[in-house]
């Protein structure tokens, strides 16, 4: 019994560290989609889904932003920090994303929540720059300011942060269709961004 258990767990990291090393390899490449999936895309049906609550924050120039005010828009609301490497990791898929399915009604809402809000935030937006599809890009979403009793009335359905990157996707009409705590995978995330609009 134990020397199966000295297995299972041997299996099971050499598995985290082949999906580490893969991911790392996509992200170095800059190439967020290795291969493109040409299985038929599946409408996303929402009936029987939840409405989100809304997200009121403040833009980089201090505007006040409303997830409302992107109704009929499928929207990822993306919680994420400066310090998060795994936040990092994601940005180039999100940008990537975004460049994609913006015309056809897709945004992504970047919610920044450092705690130093925008003293940090504004510097690392304006400076940083990331690798896609050959290129170096920098981030081509709105930022918000996040605050975090917005973030846990917003997140009140999946129990509020509790780690970062966290994202929800929202529909075309306000509801709720996917939560990811931890980066999103690029295939399935365009597949579902693709059955819903």
């Amino acid at each position: 019994m134990k020397t199966s258990s000295v297995i299972l767990a041997a299996v099971a990291v050499i598995a985290g560290v082949a999906l580490a090393v893969h991911r790392t390899q996509r992200s170095a490449a800059g190439a967020p989609h290795t291969q493109p999936n040409t299985a038929p895309v599946t409408k996303i049906s929402t009936e029987g889904m939840k409405p989100v609550a809304d997200l009121v924050l403040k833009d980089m120039s201090g505007k006040e932003v409303s997830l409302k005010d992107y109704a009929g828009k499928v929207v990822l609301v993306n919680f994420w920090a400066t310090w998060c490497d795994p936040c990092r990791e994601e940005i180039p898929w999100l940008i990537d994303l975004r460049a994609k399915y913006n015309d056809k009604g897709f945004e992504v809402l970047g919610v920044s929540m450092d705690d130093e809000g925008q003293k940090v935030v504004q510097p690392f937006v304006d400076k940083e720059r990331f690798a896609v599809n050959g290129q170096k890009v920098p981030m081509n979403y709105p930022i918000l300011i996040g605050d975090s009793d917005a973030a846990d009335k917003f997140l009140g359905g999946i129990g509020g942060i509790v780690g970062l990157p966290t994202s929800v996707l929202v529909s075309r009409d306000g509801k709720r269709v996917k939560n990811t705590i931890g980066p999103v995978d690029p295939e399935k995330l365009e597949r579902d961004i693709q059955g819903l609009l």
